[in-house]
Formats: C-alpha cells, structure tokens, sequence
C-alpha cells in the first residue's frame, strides 16, 4: 500500500530540524510521495530546498510555491516575477497556497482577492494547477475562480472543512477536494464524514497538513501532540470507514489521483531517505 500526502508543511521548525527522520518514519507507514507546501517565497524556496536534500531518487518529494492569504499583505511589485521563478523550478508542481481566509483576517479581503487572482494568473500562463486554501469564503472564492476555472488545469480545495453546499459548488466547478484529519475530530469534523461519500472517485486526495490537524483517533497520541506525514495512515482509515471502502481501495485511488493532478513521475524505489 502506498499513499501520497498531498499537503505537509515540511518547512515548518519542528519538522524541518529532524527531516530526515520524519521522512523514514512516512516511508515505513507507507506515504511514498509527499507535497511540501509553499505558503510565503521564502518558505516555498525552503521547500524546494528540502526536496532536493532528501530525495536523490526525484521522485518522492515534490512541492507547491505561493503566498498564503494570512501573508497576502506582504505581495509587493517584485512578488510575481519572484513567484514566477519559483513555479519554473522541475520541484515545484502546483501554484499555492493561495486562497481566501475570512476566517481570521490576518490580511485585508481585497488584498487577499487582489494576490489569489495574481497565482491564478499565473497558474493559467504557466498551465499549472492551483493549490487552494478557503476558510469562511467560499462564496467568494466560488466568484473569483469562475473567471478562470476554464483556463485552468486543475484546481484542489486542500483541506476541505466546510459544509455540503460549499463541496457540491466546489464539485460542479470541477475542482478537486483535499481531506485531512480534521475528518477525524468528534469536536469538529464529524460533519464530514458522510460528506466523503459524496466525493466522486478520481477527485479526492488525502493530506496531512502536518504538523497541525494531529488525527484525534490516533491511538497511542505522540507526546509532543504533533502531526507526522506518517500519521496519514489514521485519516485513510476513517475516510475509507465512512466511504465503505478497504483502505487498500482508498490509497490506490486517492494516490493515483494526486499522480495525474501533480503529474508526479513513477515511484523508483529506493532507501528511505536517499
């Protein structure tokens, strides 16, 4: 069995200083491809960084380049070009995170609309996919994709959380849904467990948004309350439960999902961490 995380913050300090052995520990669970997400140009140049220090092979780690809308305010006249540059690299496969957050607003709306149509822009020029972020702004961003979803390649709502009318509009629109550990929080999550059923085949991937979004059915909890690639295994399993699936059936098909939406190479096996 082997899966693909398609979101991992593998920049993050409390990853990055024992990489190497996060990334065994994801290898043994069986996660053989991961997307390290870019949310600013300095961490998606990290990013490429780490995933070419850790993957001779160039065939396990991969990853996005963008702006998340908390640091939209932060887009300025060199950001673009310097964008731009990053999604040339052979490492980097999708434009993001970029998104809307109305949630907590820690950048204006307008700019955060202003800087997501400029990765859209460019993810048309570039013919890229897009790696979207939305919290309390689907509507909006429903509005602002509609202009460009027939110019784009493809487009996933990563980490998904919201209700059945915001996934049904995410689907008619074409767009791909990321599910991570939220699924598995009696606090919060339990909303969307007969959502996934309603996700066609060919259109969900799973992430694990590491190291937030620890899986609260985990069993034995890590004592640091930190989120590893490798605990992905955990949101397979409730996402499969509630879907009426084997895990094997989930990880086949989520993972060759992510292939052709990341048009991520064959996995040539090797060491663990190269």
């Amino acid at each position: 069995m082997q899966l693909t995380d398609i979101g991992v913050n593998l920049t993050h300090p409390s990853l990055a200083e024992q990489c190497a052995a996060v990334l065994d520990r994801a290898y043994a669970a069986g996660v053989a491809q991961l997307l390290l997400t870019g949310t600013s140009l300095v961490e998606s140049e990290q990013a490429i960084k780490l995933c070419e220090e850790h993957d001779e092979s160039q065939s396990r780690l991969f990853s996005t380049a963008g702006i998340h809308p908390h640091d939209a305010s932060s887009w300025n006249s060199d950001s673009a070009s310097q964008l731009k540059t990053l999604l040339a690299h052979q490492r980097v496969r999708a434009v993001g995170e970029c998104g809307l957050d109305f949630n907590r607003d820690f950048s204006p709306r307008p700019q955060q609309e202003k800087v997501l149509e400029e990765h859209l822009a460019l993810a048309v020029e570039l013919k890229l996919p897009v790696f979207l972020h939305e919290r309390d702004a689907s509507q909006r961003l429903l509005e602002i994709l509609t202009d460009y979803r027939d110019q784009l390649p493809a487009a996933v709502v990563h980490c998904f959380t919201g209700e059945k009318r915001a996934l049904f509009n995410y689907l008619d629109l074409d767009l791909h849904i990321g599910i991570t550990g939220w699924i598995c929080d009696e606090r919060r999550g339990t909303h969307l467990q007969p959502l996934v059923r309603e996700i066609p085949q060919g259109r969900l991937m799973l992430e694990s948004d590491a190291p937030f979004l620890l899986p609260r059915t985990l069993r034995p909890k890590p004592k640091n309350g930190r989120n590893e690639p490798a605990y992905l295994t955990e949101t397979l399993k409730t996402v499969a439960e509630h879907r009426c699936e084997t895990i094997e059936s989930l990880a086949a098909h989520t993972s060759a999902t992510a292939q052709a939406f990341f048009r991520l190479p064959a996995l040539k096996m090797a060491s663990t961490t190269d």
